[in-house]
């Protein structure tokens, strides 16, 4: 039962709809915010996740956190809440897990060059914003243009769930809203859960980046404010217990999701410390130029070979490189969300970009750059 405070008004039966009816007789023991779970558990751009930058990028150190533990940290801790709250849980798991869906390679920075390069363009496309494009992630690119057929709470707690922006606390704005039109990120989450697991975002990268700066020396526990450290602590762990515990009894108190006077204070510190010693700092910022050489580079390259190529999808194997044969596929598997649904094929070649991991990002780059020894083309041709 749902606590005095945190009801959702809003019919059920408009939360639960999906983006397509499903068959009438079609029984789902999981319920429907459990099968969107795991629907977006088996979906390529989950399983991509784990070869995605979360802050660090790249990285060869197994401790060190990608983007597919971020997701599972933000479920685990807006889950917990929920619980505490008499909320779903299952509704907090789903909008966790499917949250991050539309993160480019190379985290904020990628989202930036994509951004840039759109803009460049002078394309209709709304602003780019992983928010935003994560819901077109489920909505049309995942399954090969056909989407996940999420229920409208998810994708609406996946469209709204904003990270970078620090309220003390929110309240859900319990609107039906036409999530395909949305363009900026000023709007709040329709439920509560939505509203728990934008806050839980804060609350799973706080702490965890500080934790792998400090794996990787990049500061030193000394540098940490004391301040912070006083009323949040100094470990990761420390950190989520203080968030969590505040914020639900925070929620008790107020009736919004959010934290207390002393904790948000102390909260804002830290964000400040870990932009300017990490995320902005000279470590990250080194590599900045050559993420976006890279991207840029592909860029290019993808929409040459389109404007050469168009619809003759097997002309693109006459490339001689893998990445050529793999856009001119999806392009092929893609064809009919592009024609029917966007229309043309303008964003081809920033969806397919925006879906690579940071590896196969910087080895399309190679491959395109450094042509494979000539001989090998003809022990290829010998062993057909």
């Amino acid at each position: 039962m749902e606590s005095l405070f945190f009801q959702n008004p809003l019919p059920l039966e408009e939360l639960k709809k999906r983006v397509r009816p499903r068959p009438k007789d079609s029984v789902d023991l999981r319920g429907v915010y459990f099968r969107d779970t795991t629907a977006i558990i088996h979906s390529y751009p989950f399983r991509r996740l784990k070869h995605k930058t979360q802050v660090f990028f790249a990285p060869k150190n197994d401790h060190i956190c990608t983007r597919i533990e971020h997701v599972m940290h933000v479920s685990t801790i807006a889950a917990t809440i929920c619980r505490a709250l008499s909320l779903d849980s299952d509704l907090a798991w789903a909008i966790g897990l499917g949250h991050d869906l539309g993160h480019t390679p190379f985290g904020h920075l990628g989202e930036r060059i994509l951004r840039s390069i759109i803009q460049e363009m002078g394309l209709s496309f709304p602003e780019f914003h992983h928010e935003l494009y994560s819901l077109r992630m489920v909505d049309h690119l995942a399954n090969y243009g056909r989407g996940l057929n999420l229920s409208y709470a998810v994708r609406d707690g996946i469209a709204t769930h904003c990270g970078e922006k620090y309220e003390q606390r929110i309240e859900p704005d319990f609107s039906i809203k036409d999530l395909g039109s949305l363009t900026t990120l000023d709007r709040y989450p329709a439920t509560w859960e939505g509203c728990v697991v934008r806050m839980a975002d804060k609350v799973a990268y706080l702490g965890r980046d500080l934790e792998d700066a400090l794996q990787l020396k990049i500061i030193h526990r000394d540098q940490i404010p004391k301040e912070a450290v006083r009323v949040l602590g100094d470990s990761n762990s420390e950190i989520i217990n203080t968030l969590v515990n505040d914020m639900i009894l925070e929620a008790n108190r107020e009736g919004k999701i959010g934290f207390s006077n002393s904790v948000f204070e102390a909260v804002l510190t830290l964000k400040s410390f870990n932009y300017r010693t990490i995320y902005e700092g000279p470590v990250l910022t080194s590599y900045h130029d050559y993420f976006e050489r890279i991207l840029r580079t592909l860029h290019s390259y993808l929409l040459h070979i389109f404007t050469k190529y168009g619809e003759e999808f097997s002309s693109y194997r006459t490339e001689n490189n893998r990445l050529a044969i793999r856009f001119g596929d999806y392009l092929a598997k893609m064809a009919h969300f592009y024609r029917e649904v966007d229309g043309d094929f303008r964003y081809a070649v920033i969806d397919y970009i925006a879906g690579m991991t940071d590896d196969y990002a910087m080895e399309c780059v190679q491959e395109i750059m450094i042509p494979r020894k000539f001989e090998y083309r003809f022990d290829e041709e010998a062993l057909t």
